[in-house]
């Protein structure tokens, strides 16, 4: 059967038609915000205190665009007699996001937790030099950083905190058996002896 000619022309009208007279669903930012997903990745917070300047996150950054800058510190002994530790001390923490990929792996080989996933992106500039931002900058974005997802309560317990449990239960029970053979023991009363029991 042959089709009729316009045919066509005439669906995609109807479809136009159609759309047309629906309401849009655009929504209006800035006045709006998006609704983001939790896991976005917008910026990456610094939580400076959990950083030890082990540099692992610059080393394996594959853009090269995390500068940190410290110096050693020595520390006092915390006992007479003791040795003097030296630390490393956080001058500088800055990431140029004119060269970051976003790829997450200075996240994911953060040892200590200092590097987290921010859904802030609302940091565009007018000049480039500018999207190198410091420590201060990466510490305000940090407090927008969503919760971690409650834990799944079929999931397993992770190794590490079935391990301590078991040790924190048989450090538990040595103490408790250590106390019970240190608990003294009431001595047994001697019965006295009379002359007359004697003879």
């Amino acid at each position: 059967m042959m089709p009729i000619p316009g045919s066509g022309l005439a669906k995609g009208l109807a479809v136009t038609l159609r759309t047309m007279t629906k309401r849009a669903h655009t929504a209006q930012y800035p006045e709006a915000q998006p609704e983001l997903p939790p896991r976005t990745r917008g910026v990456i917070g610094l939580f400076e205190e959990n950083c030890t300047v082990c540099m692992l996150c610059a080393r394996e950054c594959p853009d090269w665009c995390i500068y940190i800058d410290s110096h050693k510190e020595t520390v006092p002994a915390a006992t007479p007699g003791g040795r003097e530790r030296s630390r490393n001390v956080l001058d500088r923490f800055a990431i140029d996001f004119s060269l970051c990929m976003y790829c997450g792996i200075c996240i994911e080989v953060c040892p200590f937790d200092a590097l987290f996933w921010s859904p802030e992106f609302e940091y565009a500039e007018t000049d480039i030099l500018e999207l190198t931002h410091e420590r201060d900058k990466l510490r305000e974005w940090m407090w927008t950083v969503p919760a971690p997802p409650a834990l799944d309560p079929a999931a397993e317990e992770p190794k590490e905190l079935a391990a301590a449990r078991k040790a924190a239960e048989k450090a538990e029970a040595a103490a408790a058996a250590a106390a019970a053979a240190e608990a003294p023991t009431t001595p047994e009363t001697d019965t006295p002896t009379t002359p007359e029991a004697d003879a």
